[in-house]
């Protein structure tokens, strides 16, 4: 019998946010504007609902929006899916603000729900700024930004920003460059940049927030590097070493991927993900003390859609890691919404049909955005070796999220204040159950227990 134990004054990281990506999505289920007939709502509105609210959805509170580059209205590239084009509002040095307004809809949307901070990221620059007049390379591991275009680029994007943000949208992060490593030679927009690059690029960035009052609450994101094996503490050290850049940037952010190859790794080659993050949060305790850590991009890199626990658990076992062992300060999920045979997003849709339906993901992820508050802080939980488990607490109010990724029942002893517990499996979706003190967490589930104030006790 597994036994809980609760240590709430042993405490790490306070946590800001769960988030999601609208990119490849929102300029599509954006203009869903026909009833859903379960809800009575409009579609995008059901959606959106789902996404962001919190009594009738599961609370997302950051919203990634993709500052496209072009690519969607001017039909360049090589794109094998339409979707993953984007817009941009960018008129060879002006601006029209009329453009991308299904996606534009759903990020408005979502902060009316709850969302209470945007994040601006983008793939590629402009097309008008690139150098092949495309939003991807024509050359692997070649950047496609001009140096002289840096400034120009950044003034688009900080445009953006200020346009947004007066009309009440809380874009706090902009994030310049997105997983700089890879080669980017079509399928989706990017750009490449090698570390030196990415420096000079988010140095001139600073140089144009410094000459921005009205953005001085702005910080960058960065750098959004692709996979936590390689380069982390190379750009990491760019980011957070250079006093320019670090006078804009109040935390690293990296994606989360830990992408097995299809054949057999040498011996000298470390094979496990959570080795690759205490490595990691070694480095930063030891370079940038203090500093925080976010994962701001994270799927599950496999192909063909799953409904089902299998993903859910991977998506859970995942985030447990994150926060427990590199103890980070927020958890961004990739899309939120896919309408591809692959195994990503939280809710499936067939956009022919303009039906969604939604995955054992969308739960999972719900058992922590749902109740784990902005600002709460991490504490300590033993819950021995079967179940895999990180505890919350703010103002007094206990939060444990557990995980049984076994084929069997685990039976446990709770203590004795839980007031709530609520469960996915494969029988529920973030279901309301019975507390009890020895509760049995079903086989391959994931469960939220709600510990009521002053419940520091087991």
């Amino acid at each position: 019998m597994t036994t809980i134990v609760l240590h709430p004054d042993k405490r790490f990281q306070t946590f800001e946010r769960f988030g999601v990506s609208g990119a490849w999505w929102a300029q599509v289920v954006g203009g869903w504007t026909e009833k859903d007939e379960e809800s009575g709502l409009p579609k995008r509105e059901r959606i959106a609902q789902l996404l962001f609210d919190k009594e009738n959805g599961i609370g997302v509170r950051c919203y990634r929006y993709n500052l496209g580059g072009g690519s969607a209205a001017s039909g360049k590239g090589d794109f094998g899916n339409a979707s993953r084009r984007a817009e941009s509002f960018d008129t060879d040095g002006g601006y029209d603000w009329d453009r991308d307004a299904n996606a534009v809809w759903m990020l408005q949307k979502a902060v009316q729900l709850g969302a209470d901070e945007v994040v601006f990221f983008v793939n590629s620059p402009p097309e008008r700024l690139t150098k092949n007049g495309m939003a991807h390379c024509s050359k692997p591991f070649h950047t496609n930004l001009a140096k002289e275009n840096y400034a120009a680029f950044a003034a688009y994007c900080l445009d953006c920003v200020e346009h947004f943000c007066a009309m009440g949208i809380p874009v706090r992060y902009l994030s310049p460059v997105n997983e700089p490593l890879w080669k980017w030679t079509g399928g989706q927009e990017g750009c490449h940049y090698r570390p030196r690059q990415v420096q000079n690029l988010l140095r001139v960035f600073a140089d144009a927030l410094d000459a921005r009052p009205a953005l001085a609450d702005l910080r960058l994101s960065a750098a959004e590097n692709g996979d936590i094996r390689f380069y982390n503490k190379t750009y990491t050290r760019i980011v957070l070493g250079d006093s320019k850049i670090r006078k804009w940037v109040d935390a690293v952010d990296l994606h989360a991927y830990f992408v097995k190859p299809g054949f057999p790794l040498p011996p000298c080659f470390v094979d496990d993900r959570v080795t690759f993050l205490r490595r990691y949060r070694r480095f930063l305790d030891r370079r940038f003390p203090g500093v925080p850590v976010k994962t701001s991009e994270w799927t599950h890199m496999q192909g063909g859609r799953d409904y089902g626990m299998d993903s859910a658990l991977e998506q859970t076992r995942v985030m447990l890691e994150d926060l427990c062992v590199l103890n980070v300060s927020a958890w961004q999920l990739w899309i939120a919404v896919s309408n591809v045979d692959y195994c990503d997003g939280l809710i499936y849709t067939d956009d022919d049909a303009r039906t969604f339906e939604l995955t054992k993901r969308y739960y999972a992820f719900g058992q922590f955005s749902r109740f784990i508050e902005p600002g709460s802080v991490r504490f300590a939980v033993d819950a021995g070796d079967d179940l895999q488990c990180a505890g919350f607490t703010k103002d007094g109010r206990h939060v444990v999220v557990v995980a049984n990724h076994n084929e069997h029942d685990v039976p446990a002893v709770l203590p004795e204040t839980v007031r709530e517990i609520y469960l996915t499996s494969e029988t529920h979706a973030l279901t309301p159950v019975a507390p009890a003190e020895r509760f049995v967490f079903p086989k391959k589930s994931v469960a939220t227990l709600i510990i009521k104030e002053g419940g520091d006790a087991v």
